[in-house]
């Protein structure tokens, strides 16, 4: 029977459209980097048009000096480039920090709430980088799969364990997307994330029983509440580092916030120099667009 990491490490494997795999690999560094991931709403959809996502996973940390202690504690570094038509956000860390936080032993949920959805290696630098990145994400989906625990009914569908994880995520964390995005990323692979979950939860120590609905025991599974304290804190923190290390911050913001939102917020020349000075007024507009 096929474990969890052999799932994983076939779907890390299938081929992502051309153009967006060919972007990812370009950006890699062979002396530097491990692997290159693509995930996220482009890769689900299919639509270049959006804003690619990529994590750069590296050997060793990207940065020395002050910049370098900053991103040990802040990370990942973020930077947005282009190829053509394309744009992408690309996300850089070490790949030791990476799996530590997928294996949730950091206050981070960020890494395994995006790494439990599909991803791809568009380019790794060897075979033994990319079996471990492979056994990273495998934690990733293993950890959120704990946390789905945790967060879902008593009982219920492997739906309703993820919905309720991606819910409370997205709630602890600052981001400009409203609550029914978790229905988006659930939509066009439900029959995947109820594969995966008794398969995680086999292999993460789960206790539960199936006959027709899942029923996961509640003694061992981890508390949430620290990271829902800390989650909008640290967002905000990198948010504030992104704005003096991420270039083109202002622009990528807007375009965020309109794609999400509709909400146009037009990049004036002191918004790009000063895009801290800025964000309170432009979270105040924000604000007012955003329905209950």
């Amino acid at each position: 029977m096929r474990g969890l990491k052999d799932a994983i490490a076939a779907e890390l494997a299938a081929g992502p459209d051309d153009a967006a795999a060919a972007f990812g690999a370009s950006l890699a560094d062979p002396e530097r980097d491990a692997a290159i991931l693509y995930y996220g709403s482009t890769l689900r959809t299919g639509d270049l048009s959006g804003m690619l996502d990529f994590y750069r996973l590296t050997r060793r940390p990207h940065r020395r000096g002050l910049r370098g202690l900053v991103e040990r504690v802040l990370w990942p570094e973020v930077s947005y480039h282009e190829a053509g038509k394309l744009r992408a956000k690309v996300a850089t860390l070490p790949l030791a920090t990476f799996r530590r936080a997928a294996e949730g032993r950091t206050l981070d949920t960020t890494i395994w709430t995006r790494f439990v959805q599909p991803a791809r290696i568009v380019w790794a630098a060897d075979e033994a980088a990319r079996a471990e990145a492979v056994a990273a994400v495998a934690a990733a989906v293993r950890t959120a799969s704990r946390y789905a625990a945790a967060a879902g009914p008593a009982e219920g569908s492997a739906k309703d364990f993820w919905l309720a994880l991606f819910r409370k995520t997205y709630a602890a964390e600052f981001r400009v997307e409203s609550a029914g995005r978790a229905d988006e990323v659930m939509g066009p692979n439900a029959a995947r994330f109820a594969r995966l979950l008794p398969m995680a939860w086999d292999e993460a120590g789960v206790d539960f029983a199936q006959v027709g609905l899942l029923r996961p025991r509640r003694r061992g599974l981890p508390r949430w509440w620290l990271r829902s304290a800390l989650g909008k804190p640290l967002n905000l923190a990198r948010l504030a580092k992104a704005a003096f290390t991420f270039e083109g911050a202002a622009r990528y913001a807007a375009w965020k916030i309109e794609r999400h939102t509709g909400l146009a917020i037009e990049v004036t020349p002191w918004r790009e120099r000063h895009p801290i000075l800025a964000a309170p007024g432009v979270l105040w507009k924000l604000s007012r667009r955003k329905k209950p």
